[in-house]
């Protein structure tokens, strides 16, 4: 029986994406390093920030400390304004709450810009608890933040489900012993999506109530 949901943020309760990759083009034009185009850098939304540098831009492995400084920087002014939520998702959260089902996040962003942008789109009082990528020591796709999640939960691994738009999340929810699901509106397409075998793949955020009837 489902008693526990582990969503990831970016791309599955929010659409974070412009934001995230104008601040990314920013930070590269302030470093004198070229600016990627938003197709190439979109696929790895969903690592954690150095290795969204590492793996989706030209920037050198020396310079990787300096690129996510300059972006932590520049991120509240350019990416927060640009963030809103997915259509459904606060009366989908607040229905799944009423069932009984306790909910929270795994991330690969910092505690800081969650907790700022869960206050600011008023959906922080939906979670019992959260999981950001500076508590753990391997980021996603590793299993550290479902299982640091899962313990402040009290939660068992054939007891949760968790929920994300990247392969990324779905490995990490694999190697932690849960259930996946998959969502299509976010950062990688079905395709993609498919290839991490998820447990069910949806096209909308209420759908959720769905499956797990």
């Amino acid at each position: 029986m489902t008693k526990y949901l582990v969503f990831d943020f970016d791309g599955t309760l929010a659409d974070t994406t412009e934001g995230i990759i104008i601040t990314t083009q920013e930070t590269l034009r302030r470093m004198g390093l070229p600016v990627v185009s938003a197709e190439r850098f979109r696929p790895v939304i969903g690592l954690s920030l150095k290795d969204c540098f590492r793996y989706g831009t030209q920037t050198p492995e020396e310079r990787l400390d300096e690129a996510a400084e300059v972006y932590r920087r520049l991120f509240d002014g350019i990416a927060v304004p640009r963030t809103t939520l997915y259509e459904g998702v606060p009366e989908t959260l607040e229905a799944l709450r009423k069932r009984g089902l306790q909910l929270g996040i795994a991330t690969s962003r910092s505690g800081r810009t969650l907790r700022m942008l869960l206050d600011v789109l008023g959906i922080r009082d939906c979670f019992s608890e959260l999981a950001a990528t500076d508590e753990v020591e391997h980021p996603k796709p590793a299993p550290d933040l479902a299982l640091l999640l899962m313990e402040r939960l009290g939660a068992r691994p054939e007891e949760t489900v968790v929920i994300g738009d990247t392969v990324f999340d779905l490995q990490m929810g694999r190697a932690a012993g849960c259930r996946t699901v998959g969502v299509t509106w976010g950062n990688q397409p079905r395709e993609q999506i498919g290839t991490a075998s998820p447990d069910w793949i949806i096209d909308r955020f209420p759908a959720l109530l769905d499956i797990l009837d």
